[in-house]
């Protein structure tokens, strides 16, 4: 029998309606205990060649909370943004993204 990861799939639903890059088709993928946002780079402000970019990290907390991640291009790592958050206000920040800190 097979499991089946709701958190995976409540992060891809709610992809759909994000306000940036509406053209490209993410992908969620592990990471860590949780899961990372993946894109093709249709701006090329990331990688010239168009390759594909980490997005957004989301980590689970014990507590049933999550941890938010930023990827940090530049230096190659993940920078935590925000902490303590519901599912759904994590998505909502990704989603939105008025500062571009995740769809650059």
């Amino acid at each position: 029998m097979a499991v089946v990861n709701l958190d995976a799939h409540r992060i891809r639903l709610a992809l759909d309606g994000r306000s940036r890059y509406q053209y490209v088709t993410p992908r969620v993928e592990p990471e860590g205990t949780g899961w990372r946002v993946v894109s093709p780079n249709c701006s090329r402000n990331i990688d010239r060649d168009g390759g594909d970019v980490a997005i957004a990290w989301f980590e689970p907390l014990a507590d049933g909370r999550w941890q938010l991640h930023a990827r940090d291009h530049a230096r190659g790592c993940w920078v935590r943004q925000a902490t303590g958050l519901t599912l759904a206000q994590a998505l909502a920040i990704v989603c939105d993204d008025p500062e571009r800190a995740y769809w650059q």
